[in-house]
């Protein structure tokens, strides 16, 4: 047995999931006749509370094409600095939307509102023009942090006191919500676009949401297409996507019960540092000894039956999902325990 912590993302379809896409009816969703495709962004706008929503490959994409819609050639974007546009999107938007990136620390993924005020360009001729502030909320590198609502409000009142749009990476908007009670559409209310993965936690095959008002959404179809995003028979996807999105919000908690589960064990060891109080979803990162060589440690471990990945410098990440149980989850405390024993006899 593999037990797989890489990522949420390696989930596969359950059944009743594999059911919905084998019958889901279809048409061509370039020219928006793809019934399935329809049904899914009409059910994503109603649940956000947006005029619309459309249906793209990839959390990516809807990222990059949220940025293009947002911004002009030369402009400046304003993000966290250890989010994922700026780690994780192969300097995307420098390609797609020629702007650069104003990096903003924090300590738990929320950006202070000086810090951010500070980083908004005046209008001095020879600086870029502030045109778009991104949060992303859960913050992967940060360990699968939640930005308060009033965090959001207050990020969301700057903006609009600078002329600027904003936009929340919300690939993991849904462990938020999971986690705090909070529904995901009083998260939306705060944003001009959203870009919601479903291939994550919610555990579809592929795709993600980009979520707006009916002009941006408009304007969003076309960077689909220009993008090479624009499929046909695309509800054979889409229809995993509207199953997860039905059937699957509810196992988040237990993700993040796991998670916990997890980092508590850890902890126990005197050879892990773990911060208990940052595990508020359903990603763990915890250090171990820095004379251990981290892709020994992984090896070992992947010879044991876990796979892991690595976080930010210096961490290892542990992701939870709904195919995780108890006691896989205890397991594979076990294995990382005994994989550092291993590494300190070497």
């Amino acid at each position: 047995m593999i037990i797989d912590l890489r990522s949420d993302t390696v989930t596969v379809p359950t059944d009743a999931m594999r059911e919905a896409i084998a019958t889901a009816a279809v048409g061509d969703d370039v020219y928006g006749e793809d019934m399935t495709v329809n049904a899914l962004q009409e059910y994503a706008a109603d649940l956000f509370k947006k005029e619309a929503a459309l249906f793209v490959p990839t959390g990516v994409m809807g990222n990059q094409i949220c940025i293009a819609l947002h911004t002009q050639t030369g402009d400046e974007v304003i993000v966290e600095s250890e989010c994922h546009i700026f780690h994780y999107e192969t300097a995307a938007s420098a390609i797609i939307s020629s702007v650069q990136f104003h990096c903003v620390p924090s300590v738990k993924g929320e950006m202070e509102t000086n810090s951010i005020r500070n980083a908004v360009r005046t209008n001095e001729y020879y600086f870029p023009r502030t045109a778009l502030i991104c949060v992303e909320n859960t913050h992967n590198r940060h360990g699968g942090t939640v930005l308060s609502l009033s965090n959001i409000a207050e990020t969301a009142e700057l903006a609009q006191e600078f002329g600027c749009s904003f936009h929340c990476d919300g690939a993991r908007l849904w462990n938020a919500a999971a986690a705090t009670g909070i529904h995901v559409s009083d998260y939306a209310q705060y944003f001009d676009t959203l870009s919601v993965c479903l291939s994550k936690g919610l555990g579809a095959p592929v795709g993600s949401l980009i979520i707006g008002n009916q002009r941006h959404i408009t304007a969003a179809r076309k960077w689909r297409k220009i993008l090479g995003g624009g499929m046909r028979q695309s509800g054979m996807i889409a229809a995993g996507g509207l199953h997860a999105l039905m059937y699957h919000q509810d196992l988040l908690q237990s993700d993040h019960t796991n998670a916990m589960d997890f980092a508590l064990r850890l902890s126990e060891s005197p050879f892990i540092r773990v911060a208990i109080d940052k595990v508020e979803t359903n990603i763990v990162l915890f250090e171990i000894p820095k004379s251990i060589n981290i892709e020994v440690f992984l090896k070992i471990c992947q010879n044991e039956g876990l796979l892991l990945s690595k976080g930010r410098v210096g961490f290892i990440r542990a992701v939870f999902h709904f195919q995780i149980n108890e006691r896989m989850t205890s397991t594979a405390s076990e294995i990382v325990i005994d994989a550092i024993r291993q590494c300190l006899d070497l």
